[in-house]
């Protein structure tokens, strides 16, 4: 029994010094730049700067169905998938946009890099392109995401916007932040563009 209760704390040690270690290593990941311009407590307006995105494009219909092949991709073109073989930093959020039409998986490229000083990709599939300016409305939640989250939370970000009167115009899109083995402290949001002159 004993022995049982040593192995038991040893592996619940090794899980939450894995766990400190892979918080440590997202909180020195580079995230896209934004500012806050309106906050609530339950949601929030942000600006976006342009910035450069690695984006497949996908017939998927779900986050599971794009999620694992989609992130293949674009990870094959940061670990070196490239014309110099180059390795690009990750950074965060994940990109998708998941809808009826055509869904697309994207990451953000660092902020050192745009469209002319990026390897082309060795993947047809992978298109770098420069996003917009823009203004987004934002609802955040944790835990693992799923296609009820999704729904859900683009639901609750829907009604809040009808009630304040604040005008969006195309999809609910998704942004992850954490590797799929972070298990405590992930972050996830949902969000969609905005009329916003205040």
């Amino acid at each position: 029994m004993k022995i049982i209760i040593i192995i038991l704390i040893a592996a619940i040690t090794v899980f939450l010094i894995f766990q400190s270690f892979m918080l440590m290593s997202v909180n020195k990941t580079e995230e896209q730049k934004y500012t806050v311009v309106y906050h609530e407590k339950d949601f929030e307006i942000r600006f976006y700067p342009a910035t450069t995105l690695a984006t497949v494009s996908s017939k998927a219909k779900t986050y599971k169905e794009l999620s694992g092949p989609g992130f293949r991709k674009l990870a094959g073109y940061i670990f070196g998938g490239n014309e110099t073989g180059k390795e690009i930093s990750m950074t965060s959020p994940v990109h998708m946009d998941i809808n009826d039409s055509a869904s697309t998986m994207s990451f953000v490229m660092p902020s050192s890099m745009n469209e002319e000083n990026l390897p082309k990709p060795n993947d047809p599939d992978v298109i770098i392109k420069k996003t917009k300016d823009e203004y987004v409305a934002v609802i955040r939640f944790s835990g693992f995401a799923s296609d009820k989250d999704l729904k859900l939370y683009s639901e609750k970000l829907q009604n809040i916007l009808k009630e304040k009167n604040i005008n969006s115009y195309g999809h609910y899109r998704f942004l992850g932040y954490n590797p799929p083995f972070q298990l405590i402290g992930r972050r996830n949001e949902i969000i969609v563009s905005v009329e916003w002159n205040k």
